[in-house]
């Protein structure tokens, strides 16, 4: 069993950043695909990034086309932590963000963006951003 947990939410002006932190439980986590997602009220979850096992953030990461340019996902395999840094943020970036571990890689092989082939979750941090 993996343990997940999101912290460095917060509230921050449009333009601002913030960091995500999700530190997991476990000594298989550099084997994992690593994600972030995220779920406004009223909508569903969301895909934001999505980071390879290698750790290699150059080559073997993804990211929605509303966060690319903006976000950077990263990981700390020594650490069991995986990171989301969000910079230039916007009112439209308002939501609960989730990480998420692909334990059986299918998520990753199916391309990283359906929340429903990731085997495990965090409980999520808010992210306000006030216009």
């Amino acid at each position: 069993q993996v343990q997940l947990v999101e912290s460095g939410g917060g509230l921050v002006q449009a333009g601002g950043s913030l960091r995500l932190s999700c530190a997991a439980s476990g000594r298989a986590f550099s084997t994992y695909a690593m994600a972030w997602f995220r779920q406004a009220p009223g909508k569903e979850r969301e895909f934001v990034a999505v980071i390879s096992w290698s750790g290699d953030n150059t080559r073997y990461s993804d990211y929605a086309d509303s966060v690319r340019g903006r976000f950077a996902i990263s990981r700390d395999n020594a650490k069991n932590t995986v990171y989301l840094q969000m910079n230039s943020l916007k009112p439209e970036d308002t939501a609960v963000y989730y990480c998420a571990a692909d334990a059986r890689a299918c998520a990753w092989y199916s391309g990283g963006y359906d929340y429903t082939l990731y085997d495990y979750w965090g409980q999520g941090t808010q992210v306000t951003v006030s216009s």
